[in-house]
């Protein structure tokens, strides 16, 4: 049985001294290992931004579910709750303002975002489509008015001339299209392979049928970010109503939240029980704000993973 020759003698100090100097040098700092005191600083860091956000959160909650006599005696300022009543949410749900109100932002949400994305979605597979006539000129039109605003008056002017006023259009239409959600779309769907969508062309597929069974469904990440986009703005949304419309029962909940937060005016229907002494204003406005922000954060956690996603994928491909 032969035995391997063995190494020169020279070698084995020449590999010492490269392993030697390879540990030597500083190691970025992505690949060194945080020692306990890091961890712990970032960890007290991140404990003091949690409580920053939530603590405001947790007194508008806890106020929202407090007794007059209560918010009395902690001087407007609740900490802890103590007899816990539903009495605000109960009296804002009775069928009043606030009721109509967020109706009336629900529905504006769900027909607004499905439009808007309907157009930005159509509107971006168009624009990834290299041979579509007239692409490379529109592109540049929609880039053209991320730069230069049309102006509030001639855009009231427009609206007033469409008879779009006191309507809930009015909610819709000025804000319907976002060219920066095109885009997003538009650099997703250009990251898609065009195999994909040649062979489904060779088949006989027509535009809308490619758009429907392959675009669509390898693109439900960055659908789920950009609805997402939409819907909050929707929901939020409270220049528009101020602006063009004039009748009160037509206002969307922000408006309302503005009307009794800011301006220190009861819901209509809730003025003589606050006069009364049954209903604390307080309490009635952090309960309308609950409700204002109650489904953003029950559907924020379920397109989380859809988020991250979509972001990561619109990253790599744009």
């Amino acid at each position: 049985m032969t035995t391997p020759p063995a190494k020169p003698a020279a070698a084995r100090p020449r590999a010492a001294a490269l392993t030697a100097l390879w540990a030597a040098e500083p190691r970025p700092v992505w690949e060194e290992k945080p020692s306990r005191a890091g961890l712990a600083g970032k960890g007290v860091v991140l404990a003091v931004a949690c409580l920053a956000v939530l603590f405001p959160l947790w007194i508008v909650v806890v106020t929202s579910l407090s007794s007059k006599q209560t918010i009395q005696e902690a001087g407007g300022l609740v900490l802890i709750p103590r007899g816990i009543t539903f009495i605000a949410y109960q009296e804002l749900l009775s069928g009043g303002q606030v009721t109509r109100a967020a109706l009336i932002s629900v529905g504006v949400t769900l027909v607004g975002t499905a439009f808007s994305m309907t157009v930005s979605v159509l509107g971006a597979y168009g624009l990834s489509r290299s041979g579509t006539l007239g692409h490379r000129w529109m592109l540049m039109l929609l880039l053209a008015t991320m730069f230069f605003g049309a102006g509030l008056i001639p855009t009231y002017l427009l609206v007033q001339t469409l008879g779009l006023t006191d309507t809930y259009l009015a909610l819709i239409l000025p804000s319907a299209v976002s060219v920066f959600n095109i885009l997003v779309l538009r650099g997703f769907f250009m990251g898609i392979s065009p195999e994909l969508t040649d062979s489904a062309r060779i088949d006989g597929a027509g535009d809308l049928r490619i758009l429907w069974t392959i675009v669509l469904p390898l693109s439900r990440a960055v659908i789920a970010v950009i609805t997402l986009f939409y819907a909050v703005g929707y929901w939020s949304a409270w220049f528009n109503a101020s602006l063009y419309l004039s009748d009160q029962d037509m206002m969307p909940l922000q408006n309302v939240m503005i009307q009794l937060v800011q301006k220190q005016e009861p819901p209509v229907g809730l003025g003589q029980a606050i006069k009364a002494g049954q209903l604390s204003q307080l309490a009635v406005q952090m309960a309308v704000m609950v409700m204002a922000l109650l489904p953003v954060a029950v559907l924020s956690p379920f397109v989380q993973k859809h988020f991250k996603k979509g972001m990561l994928t619109g990253a790599v491909k744009g």
